[in-house]
């Protein structure tokens, strides 16, 4: 017998599972499949601290009425997250640390700096919005949440940190 908040884990998981198109046929993918998928392609693989980073922004979108709130309707939204990160090849030499990582997420790990940042780009890219509040920089990325100009205190990425999330 499942526990009542396990229980709903495991409907929520099963609710949130998706068929997409994928080498010609339908592949039916779990929160898990699709968390690995949003780290693997958006995170820099060797940092445990990135993909932490972009697992907490999912989460964080699927707790926000503004998006889907499954994981994978999340990660497969249109033009939110790299193209074709539920159909492309993954190469899978970083399986086991992605799915560590994945994992963790789903069972509650947040990377401790994200706060309620749904947004993140290449740290290298500069954007010239007035409403980014950035947070982290970590893995390759510059995470940031959006807010009113008057209220943004960060208008720049931070100097990247890694090990944070160390396992």
């Amino acid at each position: 017998m499942i526990s009542g908040s396990r229980a709903g884990l495991v409907v929520a998981l099963a609710a949130s599972m998706v068929l997409t198109a994928c080498g010609g046929g339908m592949r039916r993918h779990t929160p898990l499949s699709c968390m690995e998928r949003a780290m693997y392609f958006e995170s820099n693989r060797s940092s445990r601290d990135g993909m932490i980073a972009v697992g907490s922004v999912v989460m964080n979108r699927v707790a926000s009425r503004q998006y889907p709130n499954t994981v994978c309707g999340v990660v497969g939204q249109k033009n939110q997250f790299a193209p074709g990160v539920l159909s492309r090849k993954m190469d899978s030499r970083s399986a086991p640390m992605i799915r560590e990582a994945a994992i963790s997420v789903l069972r509650g790990e947040r990377h401790p700096y994200i706060s309620r940042a749904e947004f993140f780009h290449t740290a290298t890219y500069r954007a010239n919005y007035n409403n980014m509040h950035y947070v982290l920089t970590t893995g390759g990325n510059a995470f940031y949440e959006r807010r009113r100009p008057e209220l943004v205190t960060r208008p720049t990425p931070l100097p990247a940190i890694e090990g944070i999330t160390g396992r």
